[in-house]
């Protein structure tokens, strides 16, 4: 006679990992499923994780990359295995270059059949080791929770960047019962470690006050690492309180505002060529920053260089190095300044130089964006959408923007008021982003309208995703500039356009007049075809009030524009 004894109930793999996730406080995902993931996604909508599926890996890590950037906590990646995984590297490598934190998941095959042909064979761990910080892979549903923790941890403290979970098929169909599960989730979360950041001491804060207050051309420069830091109050009391002008990269735009008395974006070239001491915080001296060289930046030049990595610093060799969270660190600034506080004045000399020759450059700018020149050149159509966006007031829309003119031109152009607000290429220079940053940006701020400003080239990489946004209804409104190509469609001189092979296209050049805005249409999202200032705005002011996804096609002419400015010595 058979026992009639309940039996214990039994957590799978998918579950743990779905349940380690939300126990750490993930509440978003973004990915593509099939074999052998499919499963994961699943339980992980069933522990209250939004699941947002994408038609490709790369736009999804791209996705997760931002999230991460945006929330400040590990945006998540989950992919099938083999080509899946080596798709997600690009959104784990924009992640490391950028220093956002995120975690890459892939289903992997199966331990008994590596080295034999599986299918999507691939040893993961290998491939992503030149883009993560940190990988594992777990060879036994035991180490699930530990593993899953691990990868969070690692992806969120120190500089934060992008780490990899390998979750091989057969571990996934392994199980344990509910008091062995929830036992393996206790024992893991007591032994999560926090990698510790070296405390800047006291002598090291006088001295960068010391440097600041001897200046007598002082910069203050900050990034998106102080963007991630939440460090915008820090800094905001920094600059009011010593009257130094500012200088934000392109993605610290808002975090003290496009049109702040001190801000010196429009003398860039004075602000960094005339300096002697530059406090940067939150940005490192890359290709963004001339690398802080001659002939740049001057040779005098003393940089007090705030950053959260000891290895950063190091590598650049500044005057002053101060390892530390952006934020903590200006606010000790802050607290040793407010003993013996000093302001430069609106009458410095310094400040006088910089606020005149910002009134000059965006005199000369706004004189070029007030005329409307049609067919649309990139000016025109830029200064329509930043007026509608300023329009929008509080909470400002999130801009995304790549492409060559369209990104460098925006740069120049939109008018960031808010932290965290514009997203592009960033560090690595990364074209495609585009949807995949939308997506994020509307997921992370749902109470925010996100604006897209593209080129059409930019917006090829990922286009497909309009679907996505139509199925999740995003408030998202993507505006093409269409100008038929990279940088325009057919640049050659005539004596290139020789060869067999001379009435082929340019590889510069697309289909001119490509309908962009049907694309969207065909899932039932809104789109719009223009080209004069009325009907822009027109598409503007419906789109924005709709908070729809949209696709506004902006023609323009193909010989407007030209290479990126920023990067044209190196093409």
């Amino acid at each position: 006679m058979a026992d009639n004894y309940p039996q214990p109930l039994l957590v799978d793999t998918n579950a743990l990992v779905a349940r380690s996730l939300a126990r750490a406080g993930v509440d978003r995902m973004f990915g593509v499923v099939g074999i052998p993931v499919t499963g994961l996604a699943n339980r992980a909508v069933a522990h209250g994780i939004r699941f947002i599926a994408f038609h490709n890996e790369q736009s999804a890590g791209y996705a997760a990359s931002a999230y991460g950037y945006l929330t400040g906590r590990p945006g998540i990646l989950l992919t099938v295995s083999g080509p899946g995984c080596v798709h997600g590297l690009a959104g784990l490598s924009n992640a490391l270059a950028n220093a956002w934190p995120m975690v890459l998941i892939s289903g992997s095959s199966d331990q008994r059949d590596v080295g034999r042909g599986d299918f999507q064979e691939l040893d993961q761990i290998a491939a992503v080791k030149p883009f993560s910080k940190f990988s594992v892979k777990a060879t036994n549903i035991t180490q699930i929770p530990s593993c899953v923790f691990q990868v969070l941890d690692h992806a969120g403290s120190g500089r934060p960047g992008g780490c990899y979970l390998d979750l091989p098929s057969d571990v996934l169909h392994q199980t344990v019962t509910e008091a062995e599960a929830e036992k393996l989730l206790i024992d893991a979360e007591k032994e999560r470690k926090q990698e510790g950041v070296k405390i800047v001491s006291n002598s090291e804060i006088e001295k960068a006050v010391s440097l600041l207050r001897k200046a007598e051309r002082p910069l203050i420069v900050f990034g998106k690492g102080a963007a991630i830091a939440r460090a915008e109050n820090s800094l905001k009391k920094l600059v009011e309180t010593t009257g130094i002008p500012f200088l934000p990269t392109p993605m610290g735009k808002g975090l003290l505002p496009d049109t702040h008395e001190l801000a010196a974006t429009a003398a860039r070239s004075l602000a960094i060529g005339k300096c002697d001491v530059a406090l940067v915080v939150g940005a490192r001296l890359n290709w963004l920053l001339h690398f802080g060289d001659p002939p740049k930046w001057s040779k005098d030049v003393s940089f007090i260089l705030v950053d959260i990595c000891e290895e950063e610093i190091e590598l650049r060799k500044p005057c002053l190095g101060l390892v530390g969270d952006a934020k903590e660190v200006v606010e000790m600034i802050n607290k040793e300044i407010k003993e013996d506080p000093f302001c430069l004045g609106k009458s410095h000399p310094w400040v006088e130089a910089i606020s005149k020759k910002s009134k000059e450059n965006v005199l000369k700018m706004e004189a070029q964006l007030a005329k409307d020149v049609v067919p649309f050149n990139f000016l025109t159509p830029m200064r329509i959408i930043r007026d509608a966006i300023v329009g929008m007031g509080s909470p400002a829309p999130i801009v995304v923007s790549e492409g060559a003119n369209t990104m460098d031109v925006g740069r120049a152009v939109l008018v960031q008021t808010e932290p965290r607000t514009r997203l592009d290429a960033g560090t690595w220079g990364t074209m495609g982003v585009g949807l995949g940053y939308c997506i994020a940006a509307a997921v992370a701020s749902p109470d925010r309208l996100v604006v897209a400003v593209e080129g059409d080239s930019g917006f090829g990489f990922s286009a497909m995703e309009v679907e996505t946004l139509v199925r999740y209804e995003l408030p998202v409104v993507v505006i093409v500039f269409n100008n038929g190509g990279v940088y325009g469609g057919d640049r050659r001189d005539p004596e290139e356009i020789t060869g067999p092979y001379k009435d082929d296209p340019a590889p510069t050049s697309f289909v001119p007049g490509a309908a962009y805005h049907t694309l969207i249409e065909a899932f039932g999202g809104k789109g719009y075809l223009v080209g004069t200032p009325e009907e822009l705005k027109s598409a503007l002011a419906e789109s924005f009030a709709a908070r729809k996804p949209a696709v506004i096609n902006v023609t323009i002419d193909p010989y407007a524009g030209a290479e990126s400015g920023r990067l044209q010595h190196k093409n």
